[in-house]
C-alpha cells in the first residue's frame, strides 16, 4: 500500500505552513487527491514538495522548478533534464558571483564613507576646541 500524507503531516515534516503547500498546489506543482475537503498527498507529492523547497534554497524560481519537473523522463536517462539543471545552476552561480562582487564593492564604499565621516567629525571637534 502506498504511503499517503495529510497537509498537516507535510507541513510539520518540512516546517512550512499549510498555506505554502496550498500555494504550491494552486501553482500546479502538487496535485493531491481529495476526500471531500480533505487533501491526500501521495509519496510523489511529498518528493515534489521536497524538491520545490530544495530548489527554493538554491534560488530557483517556481517556474524553473516546474520546468525541471516537466522534463523528468526516466526512460531517456533524464539527460535533457540534467542538462537544463546544470544550465540553471550555472546561471545561479554567475548571479551569486556578481552579488558577491557587488557586496565587496559596497563594503569598500561603506568603509570609505565611514572614514570621511570620522575625518569630518575630527575636524569639527578640533575647530570647536580651538574657538
Amino acid at each position: 500500500m502506498k504511503k499517503q500524507y495529510s497537509i498537516s503531516e507535510l507541513s510539520k515534516e518540512f516546517d512550512i505552513t499549510t498555506r505554502a503547500i496550498r500555494f504550491y498546489e494552486d501553482q500546479g506543482l502538487l496535485s493531491p487527491e481529495r476526500d471531500g475537503q480533505k487533501r491526500i498527498y501521495s509519496a510523489r507529492d511529498r518528493v515534489l514538495l521536497k524538491l520545490i523547497l530544495r530548489g527554493k534554497r538554491l534560488g530557483f524560481t517556481l517556474s524553473e522548478s516546474r520546468t525541471l519537473f516537466e522534463m523528468y523522463d526516466p526512460d531517456s536517462g533524464n539527460a535533457k533534464q540534467l542538462q537544463q539543471f546544470l544550465s540553471i545552476l550555472d546561471e545561479k552561480e554567475v548571479m551569486l558571483d556578481q552579488q558577491l562582487h557587488d557586496i565587496e564593492v559596497m563594503k569598500i564604499e561603506l568603509k570609505e564613507a565611514r572614514q570621511r565621516c570620522m575625518s569630518a567629525l575630527e575636524q569639527s571637534n578640533s575647530s570647536m576646541a580651538s574657538e
